[in-house]
């Protein structure tokens, strides 16, 4: 099943020297300019972290493993392999 993405054209008024920089940044990705910024653009408006992410944080703001240093990394594997 196809989904239609409506664009709306618009169009705004950017400093040159950005412009350029952009084109520069969009033709090293092969990239059209529109498709770049729409891109980034996408970027910024949806950042938001996967659910991995999401636990991961949330056991950070818990204090699991508060302050915990490694100075050795075998400890540090073993660690996170032997998790619950």
């Amino acid at each position: 099943m196809a989904t239609t993405i409506v664009r709306k054209p618009t169009s705004f008024r950017l400093r040159t020297d950005l412009i350029e920089g952009l084109k520069r940044k969009a033709a090293q990705q092969n990239r059209t300019l529109n498709n770049y910024v729409e891109s980034v653009l996408l970027d910024i408006v949806y950042d938001e972290p996967n659910e991995e992410t999401k636990a991961a944080i949330e056991e950070v703001m818990a204090g699991k493993n508060p302050q915990k240093v490694y100075t050795d990394v075998d400890e540090m594997f073993h660690d996170i392999l032997n998790e619950e």
